[in-house]
């Protein structure tokens, strides 16, 4: 089995929306890293998992998408709790719709919000 990791890291901010989040429901930041990570039992034609340029610019879409952002204002989290676990799930989403998957059959977006605490979400491809 093949595995190819790439990381990005950004500050977004948001509120839980749970009833009694304690301080987690006031407006604070975090500095997420977010790495996604393929596997696959083989290589395409070129020897590669996935192209790490093709990665590297969905990655700069996405951090330009969310980066100094409120996650509670974007349609991707109308009406729900901007967890983390699903941040990590709603990143998948929009990472796999920008980077063609060909190769690998899995990915999973594992996503910290500090250094203590992190959330993955695993998708067949």
């Amino acid at each position: 089995m093949y595995r190819l990791s790439v990381s990005r890291d950004f500050v977004a901010q948001h509120f839980l929306t749970v009833p009694d989040p304690g301080p987690e429901g006031e407006i604070h930041s975090h500095h997420f890293e977010v790495a996604v990570r393929f596997a696959g039992p083989d290589l395409n034609e070129y020897g590669y998992l996935v192209d790490i340029d093709a990665v590297d610019a969905a990655l700069d879409e996405l951090e330009a998408r969310y980066r100094d952002t409120l996650l509670n204002d974007l349609p991707e989290f109308a009406d729900a709790n901007p967890s983390v676990e699903r941040f990590a799930r709603v990143f998948g989403d929009r990472f796999v719709e920008a980077v063609p998957t060909n190769t690998p059959t899995r990915l999973t977006i594992r996503m910290w919000e500090d250094e203590d605490a992190w959330a993955s979400h695993e998708r067949a491809l």
